[in-house]
């Protein structure tokens, strides 16, 4: 399954759209690291002010810190200065802004449940689900890619849980309460759509193996009659 919530051409025009911003960035000759810091703390923010109960402004630092964290990315390529550390620091601090945006959000709603919102601990339930689901999604595609497999498919990838939550979170709690259910369920989705990909990849090239020594030894047959 190839479907994505977001498509590959509404985020390469969200590029095209990023890239007068990138060329000036690029002027400055700032690491790519350092957005990638940036991001990271304002995550880090996010989750501080959504355990406060400030979803909006919570949810505006989230999305802002997922534009800097675009930003890491495009201004490393742009520059010709990708490395595998920057892959590596990407990808690494990614699970920690997330985490504690995750974090934050239970803590909110955990509050909730001790101010006599009995729902609110079944959902903070629901937040852990989510944070399970979205680290495997992670960890199923860089266990992947180490084995020599590309694994970039997924109906809930990381863009897709930013704009989301970020989204929802700005409309209302309710909004809030759906996404999580929705990214509890659908990234957990996503982690066995991986190891689905990656079984169909590894018993298709079987199968064209298998497939490809049973028409050479037909010829060969044909030859030695």
């Amino acid at each position: 399954m190839k479907f994505k919530i977001l498509p590959d051409s509404l985020l390469e025009g969200f590029r095209t759209f990023l890239k007068p911003f990138v060329d000036f960035m690029i002027r400055f000759k700032i690491s790519p690291n350092f957005y990638t810091t940036v991001s990271l703390l304002l995550c880090a923010i996010s989750g501080y002010i959504f355990g406060k109960g400030s979803l909006r402004l919570a949810a505006f630092l989230l999305l802002l810190g997922g534009l800097f964290d675009v930003f890491d990315g495009a201004v490393a390529r742009a520059s010709n200065r990708v490395t595998r550390f920057g892959a590596l620091y990407d990808s690494t601090l990614d699970r920690y802004a997330e985490f504690m945006v995750y974090f934050g959000i239970c803590f909110y709603f955990f509050k909730r449940y001790l101010e006599g919102y009995e729902l609110a601990l079944f959902i903070c339930m629901v937040v852990f689900i989510a944070i399970f689901g979205s680290l495997m999604v992670s960890y199923v595609r860089a266990r992947a890619e180490g084995l020599g497999f590309e694994c970039k498919v997924g109906l809930m990838q990381r863009p897709e849980r930013i704009v989301l939550v970020g989204v929802c979170a700005l409309i209302s709690e309710f909004a809030l309460i759906l996404a999580m259910f929705v990214i509890a369920i659908l990234a957990n989705f996503t982690a066995l759509q991986r190891l689905y990909h990656v079984w169909q990849i590894e018993n298709s090239a079987k199968w064209e193996s298998s497939h490809s020594n049973v028409e050479q030894e037909d010829l060969a047959s044909v030859h030695t009659k």
